[in-house]
């Protein structure tokens, strides 16, 4: 049998099954808690950030009203020094009143010129966004204060950006973190996968070592308590198959041995006839006549093991067809009609419709034998009938001749090879009957017709499955 190279083992399918989606949802799972990671390291930074707009907005006094507010501050730099962290990031921030002058601050910050969002997690006016400070990435919160004094009432627009070093280390920090994390997860999963697998297919290595052990004929059952449960089905067919085939074996050992004992004996007669001949110790006519006698034997015995043979092949095929049983009795009965006319014999046929499944070739060979057995055995003058009948399930197809019958003795070895009844033909006619009756998934029988203490003839019936029915 042809393995495919690239087919998977079964470590590597098992391994590949577990590991690789595993590893896709760690995969997705370290995005996701990257991203809520970055979400949160956002989302506490913008409440410095805001948190430092509202310490400014504090600090804000306003003269006037509406247009006219004039706003004064004085913001110093240790205001914003208490949001800056380990020195890796950098505040600034711009204060403009609503027509957007410059009040305190950088001049750098760019005007905000968005728009509030319509919800948000804060209750005060309060947007964020990411923009461009000398050429530094900050992350920028506004604040529109409210302002009211004494002396006046008014809005200010307080921006306060932060330049976001810090941010990125700390999500870069994350990232490696989880990447660890879930490399570490990886790893542990990776190894409890091997040494499970390896554990696992243990009792499929050790099968298979001892299967390559065996010698080329040991075709004896797989002792194996120790597999698994899953495993035994498998085993429990093998061990079937090579019980078919032990048994096959030993058939064809014994048949072999048989029919080389058979071949020896005409072979060896047709020797003695042509030194006869050539010695001229019997008229040319009759050492001819014992010739042609002689292969015409071995060529009945060669022919019987062949079909012997093919019923085996066929045996093991698949590719069966319906076929009517009916029509192929009637054409066997007529091609053996002068057989049946030399011995005048009082022939009758009765026949029904039955379709079975099969080998044409097997059926017309089981026909044959049986009718050819009939005919030989049968005294000259006497019945011969052939009768089929079915039911639901089966169809029986007797040949009813009206010979001695046959002793329990010899019932007891008709069908085994070379055993031939009253000491003529090569007893190989039943033996192919009976095989092609197992074959067809039926069973073939002998009996006598006993009537008032005396035996009337014999009955071989062969019983078939109906296609309907299998």
């Amino acid at each position: 049998m042809r393995t495919n190279p690239t087919a998977l083992s079964l470590r590597r399918y098992l391994l590949l099954g577990i590991l690789l989606p595993t590893g896709l949802f760690m995969l997705v799972n370290t995005v996701i808690l990257y991203r809520q990671a970055l979400t949160a390291v956002n989302t506490a930074y913008d409440r410095t950030l805001l948190a430092s707009a509202k310490s400014i907005g504090e600090l804000l006094e306003v003269e006037g009203e509406g247009p006219q507010a004039r706003f004064r501050t004085n913001v110093p730099y240790s205001a914003l020094e208490a949001f800056e962290a380990d020195n890796r990031s950098r505040m600034v921030y711009r204060i403009s009143n609503t027509q957007g002058e410059l009040i305190d601050g950088t001049a750098d910050l760019p005007l905000w010129q968005g728009r509030l969002p319509d919800t948000g997690p804060y209750a005060a006016l309060v947007d964020f966004y990411d923009d461009t400070v000398r050429g530094d990435d900050v992350r920028v919160a506004v604040l529109l204060q409210p302002v009211s004094s004494r002396r006046g009432l008014g809005v200010a627009t307080i921006q306060v950006a932060e330049t976001l070093e810090l941010r990125r280390t700390l999500a870069r920090q994350i990232l490696l973190d989880t990447l660890l994390r879930q490399s570490l997860l990886a790893a542990v999963i990776a190894l409890v996968v091997v040494l499970v697998v390896q554990r696992a297919t243990r009792p499929v290595r050790e099968l298979s070592a001892g299967l390559r052990l065996r010698a080329e004929d040991d075709l004896t059952a797989i002792a194996a308590p120790g597999l698994p449960r899953e495993l035994r089905p498998l085993v429990e067919a093998t061990n079937q198959v090579m019980a078919r085939l032990q048994g096959l074996l030993e058939n064809q050992k014994r048949f072999v041995r048989d029919a080389s004992h058979q071949l020896r004996t005409p072979l060896a007669v047709l020797k003695v006839q042509v030194q006869s001949a050539l010695r001229a110790d019997v008229p040319p006519a009759e050492a001819l006549q014992e010739i042609n006698s002689t292969v015409d034997r071995a060529t009945v015995l060669a022919n019987q093991m062949l079909a012997l043979a093919k019923v085996e092949q066929l045996r093991q095929q698949t590719d069966t067809e319906v076929l009517d049983l009916a029509p192929i009795v009637r054409a066997i009965a007529l091609d053996l009609a002068p057989l049946m006319a030399d011995r005048n014999l009082d022939f009758g046929i009765d026949t029904v419709a039955a379709p079975v499944r099969a080998h044409e070739w097997m059926l017309r060979e089981l026909v044959r034998n049986l009718l050819h057995n009939a005919i030989k055995h049968a005294p000259d003058g006497s019945v011969l009938a052939v009768r089929m009948a079915a039911d639901r399930q089966f169809v029986a197809l007797t040949v009813s001749d009206e010979g001695s019958g046959i002793s329990a003795e010899l019932r007891s070895r008709l069908f085994q090879p070379f055993s031939a009844g009253h000491g003529s033909g090569t007893g190989l006619g039943l033996m192919i009957c009976r095989e092609i009756a197992l074959a067809l998934g039926g069973q073939i029988t002998l009996d006598n017709r006993v009537a008032h203490g005396h035996t009337e003839g014999l009955d071989a019936t062969v019983r078939l499955p109906l296609a309907d029915a299998v």
